[in-house]
């Protein structure tokens, strides 16, 4: 039976795409507290240097800024980390975009970004960590999908789209992951209080911190488990929603997001009035 491999800080680095906010952020904060040097990228520098600063622990923080949308940007900061720095042991590919899509107000800049943050970026970092592994022998990956991702939400159209096909992708590359010696990881939390889940327009039930979601995703980082989801009540239950019958489970949603079917049916009435001629007073 092949042996499962699991990151120590003695096998290498860690490297967090994302890093400089939420939850890349702070379980960065929390790994170095463990003991492990981390590789932080993101596209601000300066918040990426602030995190540098407040880090405390055994552990170190190494800078390096990239954009995870440019493919050669990423061959080359990989190139980068293991010449100037170390081997990585561990990639938790985190960096994302969370933009809300109305079907009545589409537009394709929403779709674009998404997935060009969301499914390439995290495809760009892929291929060439994968390749570092397995030069090394061994090495260990985990993508960060969402509970967004099980099935369609209000408002999640893009961002929903992206995280099931991250979710997709990673059952697809754990059979072949398995045996390279390479342990492939999905995480699927649910609603995390964020500085971009605030300002998006979803509805947030079971919100978790962010530095309980750093507490969690650490610990099933060390498990044996493919998947890390959290809160387990709210995502299993979401999970078993794909099983209801679609008239079942669209009347459901309707009638859980608070205020959908009011600012709906408003909306409509507000359109219909621009058609009819207004009464004299």
């Amino acid at each position: 039976m092949t042996t499962v491999f699991t990151a120590r800080p003695e096998h290498g680095l860690v490297w967090i795409t994302g890093a400089s906010a939420g939850i890349g952020r702070a379980v960065a904060l929390r790994l170095v507290e463990e003991g492990y040097s981390v590789v932080v990228t993101a596209r601000s520098h300066e918040k990426l240097v602030a995190l540098q600063h407040e880090a405390s622990g055994p552990g170190r923080i190494v800078v390096l800024d990239g954009d995870v949308t440019d493919q050669r940007d990423m061959e080359r900061l990989l190139a980068a980390i293991e010449y100037e720095h170390g081997r990585v042991s561990l990639a938790i590919l985190n960096a994302g975009v969370v933009i809300p899509v109305r079907g009545d107000d589409l537009s394709r800049e929403a779709f674009d970004k998404s997935f060009a943050v969301n499914v390439h970026g995290v495809v760009n970092c892929l291929v060439p960590v994968i390749e570092h592994m397995k030069a090394n022998g061994h090495g260990q990956i985990a993508i960060m999908s969402s509970v967004a991702g099980y099935s369609g939400l209000p408002m999640s159209a893009a961002y929903g789209a992206t995280k099931a096909a991250l979710i997709n992708m990673a059952e697809s590359l754990k059979f072949d992951l398995d045996r390279i010696g390479i342990r492939l990881q999905l995480i699927c939390p649910g609603f995390i209080d964020t500085a971009s889940s605030t300002r998006s327009k979803f509805p947030r039930p079971a919100l978790v911190s962010v530095d309980e979601a750093a507490e969690r995703i650490c610990l099933g980082l060390k498990s044996g488990r493919f998947e890390i989801t959290f809160p387990r009540r709210f995502t299993y239950t979401v999970k078993l929603l794909r099983f209801l019958p679609y008239g079942a489970y669209f009347a459901l949603l309707d009638w859980l997001v608070p205020g959908r079917a009011a600012a709906t049916a408003a909306k409509k009435d507000q359109a219909g009035s621009k058609g009819r001629p207004r009464q004299a007073v």
